[in-house]
């Protein structure tokens, strides 16, 4: 007698269904999205989900530690690859600008989106650990270049590396009511102007300073080799 087959289907492919919950998460966010919204979208049963990926909050917990290194990881990069906290940070507001509204996936941020009107403590907490991260990396990406003269030391780390993530921030919520990308990449634009202006690499004053001491001689002043001016006297006798 044919034994009836238990748990997951063959078929079943965890990266696709991974995948499928992101886009649920993504969309409507954690707390409305419930186990059933979920085993629709992933195309499993609910016992299924249970024995992949453990509970509701177990599955959302995997879903942002592969989006923060899939669609996420832009921000991570653009830091890493500039040689600028100003560069890093400007291009990062400018991929996200693109991120954000590129078809295919939902609008805006997971991590941002996926918040709102959330109850649960542990995953409230959770996410705003991470945007708080954010926050650090820019801050202490902003004191190194300060630290190193690349920014006036006036320059206040911590209020710029807000007021960056307040934009990437906003830049997610109006990516989800409508904005196109290049509306945001206009916000991203307007943004870095309120950056200090960089100081210039080591060497580059002392360089200036010296080519205007060596500059070309006045015109008062005699070319070598030129023979000397005639006097008024030399030119009566």
């Amino acid at each position: 007698m044919a034994t009836r087959q238990r748990g997951r289907p063959r078929s079943f492919d965890r990266l696709t269904a991974l995948e499928q919950a992101t886009m649920a998460f993504w969309e409507h966010g954690y707390e409305t999205t419930s186990v059933s919204d979920l085993t629709r979208a992933m195309g499993i049963s609910a016992p299924s989900l249970y024995a992949a990926f453990g509970d509701k909050r177990t599955l959302f917990e995997e879903v942002v530690e592969t989006y923060a290194v899939s669609y996420g990881a832009y921000g991570g990069r653009a830091l890493a690859e500039e040689e600028t906290a100003r560069a890093g940070i400007g291009r990062l507001l400018s991929e996200a600008a693109e991120l954000f509204t590129e078809p295919g996936h939902p609008r805006g941020c997971l991590m941002i989106s996926a918040a709102v009107n959330c109850s649960t403590p542990e995953v409230e907490e959770s996410l705003r650990a991470r945007r708080n991260a954010n926050l650090a990396s820019f801050e202490a990406r902003i004191r190194r270049d300060v630290e190193r003269g690349a920014l006036p030391p006036d320059t206040d780390a911590a209020a710029l590396a807000r007021l960056s993530g307040a934009v990437l921030q906003g830049m997610s919520q109006q990516a989800r009511d409508g904005a196109e990308k290049e509306e945001l990449a206009a916000v991203a634009r307007l943004a870095m102007r309120a950056w200090p202006a960089e100081a210039p690499p080591a060497g580059a004053e002392a360089e200036v300073t010296g080519r205007a001491a060596t500059g070309p001689p006045s015109p008062e002043a005699p070319v070598p080799g030129a023979p000397a001016p005639e006097t008024p006297a030399g030119r009566g006798a």
